[in-house]
This record gives structure tokens, sequence and C-alpha cells, in this order.
């Protein structure tokens, strides 16, 4: 029998609720904290989860086709993003593929999956004679991916192009900001995967599905081919649905002015608190060093209190967390709970602003 500490030591590195629980203040994800999605909540729970859904998800597909401009046959199903993630590097192994690029500071699922297949691992982006991920924005700084810029200005498909556009619905801000539909300036010569489950703060619904390239139809088979049978749900088919409907692409785009001005509060918090923020992030989350020379014995306090923050070391990043955006009664908490540490201070407290979405 596998014992614990083996599963531990073996285990990827995310976050959300471990061993100790749910916390009280989750700090440590990328949902979406206006959410759930009250539309999309409903669809979820109404789902007929007694039926197997269509195996050929048709209905699914034409609809995810519509809303993206695209022919169903580019539509792939998955589990969930890093099931994706795991599907598609075997199939890169498959065709040849001897190396794998990420970026520097990356999610960890794509060298996982390259690494468990053997694969040369090259950090940093750039070109591979194989696979080559990027995300949009990044995570976890939020900033843009340098090798998009790239793959816009080159229509021509170099190996196994994979961009993850987790974030891109929740992307903040006057430029860029998500406005209910896929922007024409995503770059076109490579796979789109997206996971709607954190836009709309239902991240326990795992379902995801990919975008094929133009005249990739013939991949998109071979990647419907290496999935298990009704890879989703009734209750992910019934997320993905909802995510097509206009009503809930208003209900996200409202919820982005929150989340901005929920963002602006939290970064002048962390501000005031010591930490250093890193500049430049576009999304619902952002990275900081915390003013500590015990970040692991502090991280461990804190989650004791019900805030759990994320750790950036697994992302290349030591010394750093990450923090999703939450509303200004977490962030409170998280003050406080910082104050009632050893040692800390705070020099003023930030104004109680927030402004809650409908």
């Amino acid at each position: 029998m596998t014992s614990p500490a083996f599963l531990s030591l073996h285990a990827p590195l995310h976050g959300g609720p471990d061993a100790m629980g749910i916390p009280v203040f989750d700090f440590s994800t990328n949902s979406n904290a206006c959410g759930p999605c009250p539309e999309a909540l409903h669809a979820v729970q109404v789902a007929d989860a007694t039926r197997y859904p269509d195996p050929a998800y048709t209905a699914l597909r034409e609809a995810l086709g519509a809303f993206h401009g695209v022919a169903p046959g580019r539509i792939v199903l998955a589990a969930s993003a890093s099931e994706f993630i795991h599907r598609i590097t075997a199939l890169a192994v498959q065709q040849g593929a001897v190396q794998v690029a990420v970026p520097l500071h990356s999610y960890g699922d794509y060298a996982q999956a390259a690494q468990a297949r053997g694969l040369e691992v090259l950090r940093g982006g750039g070109g591979a004679a194989g696979l080559q991920w990027a995300c949009e924005p990044s995570s976890p700084l939020g900033v843009e991916d340098p090798s998009v810029r790239g793959w816009r200005q080159s229509d021509a498909a170099a190996g196994w192009r994979v961009l993850d556009c987790a974030y891109v619905p929740l992307r903040l801000g006057a430029e860029g900001a998500w406005a209910g539909a896929p922007s024409p300036l995503m770059p076109s010569a490579c796979w789109q995967l997206w996971t709607p489950n954190k836009a709309l703060g239902l991240t326990g619904v795992r379902a995801a599905y990919a975008i094929a390239p133009p005249d990739c139809e013939e991949q998109a088979q071979g990647l419907t081919a290496l999935a298990p049978s009704w890879p989703v749900g009734a209750h992910g088919v019934a997320l993905l649905q909802a995510w097509t409907q206009a009503t809930v692409q208003q209900w996200l785009v409202r919820s982005l002015r929150t989340l901005g001005a929920w963002k602006a509060r939290q970064q002048a918090l962390c501000t005031d608190l010591g930490w250093a923020l890193h500049a430049g992030s576009l999304a619902n989350y952002f990275c900081a060093q915390p003013a500590t020379a015990r970040l692991q014995s502090d991280l461990a306090a804190l989650r004791a209190s019900g805030i759990k923050l994320r750790d950036a070391t697994s992302f290349g990043l030591p010394g750093t967390v990450r923090l999703g955006v939450l509303a200004p009664a977490a962030q409170d908490a998280l003050q406080a709970a910082w104050q009632a540490l050893p040692g800390r201070t705070i020099p003023h407290r930030v104004s109680s602003g927030s402004g809650e979405t409908s």
C-alpha cells in the first residue's frame, strides 16, 4: 500500500481546500470571488444526474463552437484543464515530441505531465521540438505572457502550441478586459484551452474544453480518441452550456467591475502591510513578497487561523505569495491576522469601500 507520506511528496501543489479542510478566507485560488454566478449555479443544481450525457456532446460542442465562431469539429471536451494538459502531452509524445517549453513561472501541471512521460522541460518559453505552453494572463504573476505576442504575429503553427485561457475571462482594467465574448485578437495558430469554472466561481465543477487551430481537426479527433468515455458529466455539461448564455456573460462583466475595485483595495492593504507587490498584474490575482523572514511559519499560522495564501515557491518565486482578490471582509481578516502575528505592526487601516456585484 502506498503511504500517505509518499502521496504528499508526489501530489501536485494547488490552492484551495487541504487536509485542514476549507479555509474561512481562501486567497490561495483564483476563482471569481463575486461568484458563484447564480444562473450557472442553478443550471448545475438542476442538471439531470440520472442519465449519461450524449457521448459525442453534440449540442454542447455546437453551442461552444457558436460562442467562439468556430466549427463544432474543432471543439474537444475535457474533464478539466489538468486532464487535457496530460492528454495533449500524451498525443504530442505519440507524434514524436521530445521537449516541452513552459513559461519561466507557470502552472505546475505543464511540467509534471511532460516529466511523467520522460520529456525534457525547457523553462522560459521559446521554441521546442514539440509542445509549447503559454498562459494569458500568466500565472502566478498575472502579466502578459511574452510568448503570446510572438504567436499573434505568426499564423504558422510551430509544433504544438497551447494557450491556457483560464484567466482570459478574469482580465481586469480598461484595456483588454473581458467584454462577454472571446477577443478576435486571440492568437489563432494554436490550441486554446478554456476552463470557465474559475470565472463563474464554480471551481468544484470539473469541466473544460479546447479549440483546435484551423485545419487541425485530425488532431482534435486524435485527442478525442485518447479520452475515456464521457469525460464530462452532467454537471460539467450544464456549466459549459451556461457559459455560452448572454445573461451569464453579462453577470461576469458586471462582476469584473467589482473585482477591479476590490483588487485596488487589496493591493493598497498589502502595501500598508509593508509587502512588496510584483507589478503589472492584469487579472484577479497578484503576487507579493511579505515583509517577514519566516514566511513558512507565518503562512502556517495564518492557515491555522482560517486564512490561506498560495506560497509561490513551486512557481519558482520563493519568498512570494500569490493572492486571489477577495471581498473587503476577507481582506480585513487578513490584515487583522497578520497584525496578530508576533512582531507585526500596521501603520494604518485601509478604508473599507467595496461595491457588491448584482
